[in-house]
C-alpha cells in the first residue's frame, strides 16, 4: 500500500508514500474524526488492492472495513510535510491519560536513548479518575549502575506533562516472544497489581 519512491527522497523509518490509487488518512482513535494536521491518527487506507472482508466473518469485516471502503488498520501514523507516512505505534497499545492520547513508543524513544538502557516497554495501568497511568519497564545493559530514580527523572525531563511516567521498574529482561516482540499483555497484567504514590 505504500512504499519509498525508487527516484527521488528516501527517508529512514518512514513507510514512504502510497502507491498509485491508494488512498491514506488518518483520523482520531477515539472519534473517528480526521486528525488535526500534524497530529498522529489511526491510518486508513483505501484502495483497489485491498481486502473485501474476511472470509466468512462478517462481524469482524465490519469492525475493520467500513462501507466506503476505507479500512481501518490499528496502526498509528503520522505524515511529515513531504507526504511521506510513518508508523508511531498500535492503536491497541495507546494510552489515555486524562484524556490525552499518549503513544508508548514515544516514551520508550525517550528511555532507549538512556546509554544504561538496553530496552524499554511502556504500558497502561487503570485508573479510574485518570484513565490510564503510563508505567515504564525498563531492561538494563550488563554492568549498568543507575537507579530506578535516576531514570524516571531522565525520561520525565524530556517528556511533556501528561506523556510522564508515574512509575519505573527496572527488570532482569523485557519478556518477549520467540520472535522478539515485546509482551504487553503480561506487563500491562503486572502493571495493574503496582502501588503508585503521587
Amino acid at each position: 500500500m505504500c512504499c519509498n519512491p525508487r527516484y527521488g527522497k528516501k527517508k529512514a523509518s518512514s513507510i514512504g508514500m502510497p502507491m498509485p490509487d491508494t488512498e491514506f488518512r488518518l483520523i482520531d482513535p477515539e472519534t473517528g474524526q480526521p486528525a488535526k494536521l500534524g497530529e498522529p491518527g489511526e491510518i486508513v487506507a483505501r484502495g483497489p488492492q485491498l481486502m473485501k472482508g474476511f472470509w466468512n466473518n462478517p462481524e469482524e469485516t465490519a469492525v475493520m472495513l467500513k462501507e466506503d471502503g476505507w479500512l481501518l488498520t490499528g496502526d498509528i501514523g503520522k505524515f511529515d510535510e513531504d507526504g511521506y507516512l510513518y508508523i508511531v505505534d498500535r492503536k491497541k497499545d495507546m494510552l489515555i491519560y486524562k484524556g490525552y492520547n499518549v503513544y508508548p513508543r514515544d516514551l520508550e524513544e525517550v528511555l532507549n536513548d538512556h546509554p544504561s538502557v538496553a530496552q524499554s516497554a511502556v504500558v497502561g495501568k487503570k485508573d479510574e479518575r485518570k484513565g490510564e497511568i503510563p508505567i515504564a519497564f525498563v531492561q538494563l545493559i550488563p554492568g549498568a549502575e543507575v537507579t530506578e530514580e535516576e531514570l524516571l527523572e531522565y525520561a520525565n525531563s524530556n517528556l511533556a506533562a501528561y506523556k510522564k511516567i508515574r512509575l519505573l521498574k527496572v527488570v532482569e529482561a523485557v519478556p518477549a516472544s520467540e520472535a522478539g516482540k515485546v509482551l504487553r499483555r503480561e506487563l500491562r497484567d503486572l502493571a495493574q497489581s503496582m502501588e503508585i504514590r503521587e
